[in-house]
């Protein structure tokens, strides 16, 4: 199915598992509940697609458009989210342990109780980004763009925010127990 058409397409439940769908076109599919292990969705366009409870687990979705998706309670564990575009994405209580987001876009992502735990944020764009509850202990958040990003009651016990930009990020009430900061670092709320 590589480069298809499957735009506005209803596949909400469908086992997906291992499918090759690299650079397809599923704008505004409904992939809600849908099993989508290991599938290879490098490049695909998934702009306003709904994923809600989706299992993405071990997905490679390098480079994906995944702008203003629908991720809420998503199963994105170990997956490859590399250059992924997800601006605007809601990602609401998604679990994300041990995924690479490595240069994705995040800016105005709503991640509001996602569980990132270990997960390579290093370079990733979150402006503005709501990570408010969020769980990133032990990520990887070096040269991150968190300005303006919301990480009230965040845990981020254990994770590397070293050269990562916090200008205006609220750090309210946030665990930041054993986090490398960047140099000079000082939150003033």
């Amino acid at each position: 199915m590589t480069g298809k058409d499957l735009r506005g397409a209803d596949l909400s439940g469908a086992d997906l598992r291992d499918a090759i769908l690299r650079g397809a076109d599923l704008r505004d599919a409904d992939l809600c509940d849908a099993d989508l292990l290991y599938a290879d969705l490098r490049g695909a366009d998934l702009l306003y697609a709904n994923l809600r409870g989706a299992i993405l687990r071990d997905a490679n979705l390098t480079g994906a458009d995944l702008e203003d998706a629908k991720l809420e309670d998503a199963n994105l564990i170990d997956a490859n989210l590399i250059d992924a575009n997800l601006t605007g994405a809601d990602l609401r209580g998604a679990y994300l342990r041990g995924a690479d987001l490595s240069h994705a876009l995040l800016s105005g992502a709503n991640l509001v109780d996602a569980w990132l735990e270990g997960a390579r944020l290093d370079g990733a764009r979150l402006m503005d980004a709501w990570l408010s509850g969020a769980d990133l202990s032990g990520a990887i958040l070096i040269n991150a763009d968190l300005s303006g990003a919301n990480l009230r009651d965040a845990n981020l016990s254990d994770a590397n925010l070293s050269r990562a930009d916090l200008t205006g990020a609220d750090l309210s009430d946030a665990d930041l127990t054993g986090a490398k900061m960047p140099p000079g670092w000082r939150y003033e709320p």
